[in-house]
């Protein structure tokens, strides 16, 4: 069943309480929202104290009194005051009045508690009135958008449920309406010598400037996001009500002791407000109840009490620090995206990893500076920069280690069949090992012509064939001992062995020669010797293959008989050398 909200409220009540310590909400004014069913169309001021909201909200409220209007310097409203009535065009509908206290007041001291009472209020409304004094000036928006600022900072961190924005059209209807009224206007409505209306004013008041520097950055920052989270706005100027003596009794004068003009503005605001003004709608295009007002209002406050919003003495300092802070991440958040389309790891130099980082770099800072507020001295923009050397170091490490395991992938795969080649004995034979450095170097040329093998492509093959060499020296030494042994099977004549002895003989005399320390001297012997085991070996083996025993007995019988005769001579002719020479020979 609908209520009808004029009957139990023929006066306002205190919403939210504002004196001391946190914001205290009244539990008789949640009791009355609870109880609307009616769709709600809910309308909030918010402006300095003495410049004349109460009366605007009395007069929509329909009444000449009600909120208290004052007539000191002292400020009367405290916190938030809500008045319910029906709504004069809207049947079915109630219209919520919230009248908040004036900001600025010097005898509270504490702005942080001003801006939440705004904030709270132009979360909870469906119009937004803001109203200043004589003109628009750069205060005035700074102080509207710093409330707008922490508004939306607040809906973010609670997430309620009944306020999460979907999308644009989402957005555009849960924001509220702005009218922003001019009290004791006193300029002329004029632009570059033409009538302008009140709209065409503000509009011109919001417009950027076009420019990229900071100055003109921190004069357009304020004014585009007003423009963003206001769609619909409108301005209303109003002049001086009456005679400054007769200010102070203001909710008591009648039409006829005002200036018909002040009559008129203020009926011309009214009218607009009760036809214009949306009912309170949540995401989704819910319609808010009394009772969704009612769940909104101890959200926010509880969130505002935790100490979710910054509690800062300086509203610009504040602003500051959300703006920097944001920009910063948007920053990062850009790098990271450019880097992550155009980056591929590894890269085949480090200056291609550079180039790309620099690049991103330059973007994220441009984007820092065109999102950034008032840094004047450069800390947030310092802490941008060291964050992102920070993410270039990071990207050296990573395209190290990419570069690192795409080469230990490719060797593994392209030396496989030389390493299974190896266990197959492919290469045991004589000639082998030259087969063998000819099919490596192949494997080589193939590995070099891999694309983005990245910055370790030639370390990481340099150390896989270091690793490999101990089998390459294996395979030449099966070589030499196999070739050996294939020149004995095809048949070594006496004339062979004369004259092989004969060049073994000159080549050691040559050895002599140009041999310089006893050490290589040593190491011929164990060539010689291994070799002369090796040959005695491969004749064993061809007189038992081709059942030439006797052949090579006789043979043996000969070479033994040179073999003394060379003995013999060579003794002749080494008696003045050594005795570690002379066993070198024997």
């Amino acid at each position: 069943m609908d209520m009808a909200p004029l009957s139990h409220m023929p006066e306002p009540l205190c919403l939210i309480e504002n004196t001391n310590g946190p914001l205290l909400v009244n539990p008789e004014a949640l009791k009355i929202l609870s109880a609307i069913r009616q769709p709600v169309v809910v309308v909030a001021i918010m402006g300095l104290y003495r410049t004349g909201k109460s009366y605007l909200m009395n007069k929509l409220a329909g009444k000449n009194k009600g909120f208290s209007v004052g007539s000191t310097v002292q400020s009367h409203t405290k916190g938030i005051w809500m008045w319910c009535v029906p709504h004069p065009k809207k049947p079915n509908h109630t219209l919520v009045l919230l009248d908040t206290e004036g900001l600025g007041d010097v005898e509270k001291g504490d702005k942080t508690n001003d801006s939440h009472i705004s904030v709270l209020a132009l979360l909870l409304c469906s119009t937004f009135v803001y109203n200043t004094m004589n003109k628009i000036d750069q205060g005035a928006i700074d102080l509207l958008h710093y409330v707008t600022e922490l508004s939306h900072l607040l809906r973010i961190d609670t997430s309620p449920n009944l306020n999460r924005v979907d999308d644009a059209a989402d957005f555009v209807r849960i924001c509220p309406n702005l009218v922003w009224t001019l009290r004791d206007f006193y300029l002329g409505l004029e632009a570059n010598g033409q009538l302008i209306t009140a709209d065409e004013y503000l509009e011109n008041s919001l417009r950027p400037k076009q420019g990229t520097n900071q100055h003109l950055q921190n004069f357009n920052l304020p004014r585009l996001c007003i423009q963003k989270f206001f769609p619909v706005k409108k301005c209303f100027i109003f002049d001086l009500p009456t005679h400054q003596k007769k200010l102070a009794q203001l909710e008591t004068l009648h039409n006829d002791d005002l200036d018909p003009k002040f009559v008129q503005q203020v009926a011309e605001f009214c009218s607009y407000i009760f036809s214009h003004s949306k009912t309170k709608t949540l995401s989704g295009g819910i319609k808010a109840s009394g009772s969704h007002l009612e769940n909104l209002v101890q959200t926010y406050v509880n969130a505002i009490n935790s100490g979710d919003l910054p509690c800062m003495e300086s509203e610009v300092l504040t602003l500051a620090q959300i703006k920097n802070l944001a920009a910063v991440q948007k920053a990062i958040a850009h790098y990271d995206q450019k880097m992550g389309q155009k980056l591929q790891l590894p890269t085949e130099t480090f200056q291609e990893l550079l180039d790309l980082h620099r690049a991103s770099e330059k973007e994220a800072i441009e984007v820092f500076m065109k999102n950034s507020f008032k840094d004047e001295d450069q800390g947030y923009q310092k802490k941008l920069e060291m964050q992102l050397a920070a993410k270039q170091n990071d990207f050296h490490e990573r395209n190290l280690e990419a570069s690192q395991n795409r080469c230990s992938a490719l060797l593994q795969d392209i030396f496989h069949p030389l390493e299974e080649n190896v266990k197959q004995g492919v290469y045991s034979k004589p000639g082998g090992h030259c087969l063998f450095i000819q099919q490596r170097d192949e494997l080589k040329a193939k590995y070099n012509q891999e694309p983005r093998k990245g910055i370790q492509a030639e370390e990481a093959l340099q150390k896989y064939l270091e690793s490999k060499e101990s089998m390459s020296v294996t395979i030449l030494q099966t070589d030499l001992a196999l070739t050996a042994m294939e020149k004995e099977m095809e048949g070594i004549t006496e004339e062979f062995i004369k004259a092989e002895a004969q060049r073994l003989m000159e080549s050691l005399m040559q050895h002599q020669q140009m041999m310089e320390s006893r050490k290589i001297f040593h190491q011929e012997q164990v060539r010689l010797m291994e070799t002369n085991r090796v040959y005695q070996e491969a004749l064993q083996q061809r007189a038992m293959e081709r059942q030439l025993q006797e052949e090579v007995k006789k043979l043996k019988e000969k070479l033994q008989a040179e073999n003394r005769k060379l003995h013999d001579e060579l003794q002749n002719l080494l008696r003045n050398d050594s005795p570690d020479d002379t066993c070198l020979l024997l």
